[in-house]
């Protein structure tokens, strides 16, 4: 499965708390994240993650071009929808190219922690099977 992780600037703690929960269900995949969340990710956990560009310099767009092109299985993008800044990401052309390519969005940490829980209990049941 390939997994992109994006988060804005309040919340890249949250994403790598949430990296460090589920880090043995996170290994078993293909990580892609933005430069600054992906950076973090790596000093704090583990994990391996193909770095993409940092936000504000085309990351998401990147993030855009693997779902449009149906390369991703699930995004999972921390949004601070009270207090973004005009160079973080903008979730609406993700959201949209989500939705179009019904690819699996989470927008918050709860919504990731579901997405998570049960992508570890497809694994322990059989029905994914990493290579």
């Amino acid at each position: 499965m390939k997994i992109a992780l994006i988060a804005h600037d309040k919340l890249k703690n949250q994403m790598i708390e949430l990296c460090k929960q589920f880090e043995d269900t996170l290994r078993l995949h293909e990580l892609y994240a933005t430069g600054t969340t992906g950076t973090l990710i790596i000093a704090n956990t583990s994990l391996k993650v193909t770095l993409l560009k940092s936000g504000p310099l085309g990351g998401d767009q990147q993030v855009g071009s693997m779902i449009a092109d149906n390369l991703l299985d699930l995004v999972i993008f921390l949004r601070d929808p009270l207090t973004s800044q005009p160079h973080e990401p903008d979730i609406s052309a993700l959201l949209r190219l989500c939705d179009v390519t019904k690819t699996p969005l989470a927008t918050n940490i709860s919504s990731a922690r579901i997405m998570l829980h049960y992508v570890g209990e497809i694994e322990k049941i059989g029905l994914y099977n990493p290579k």
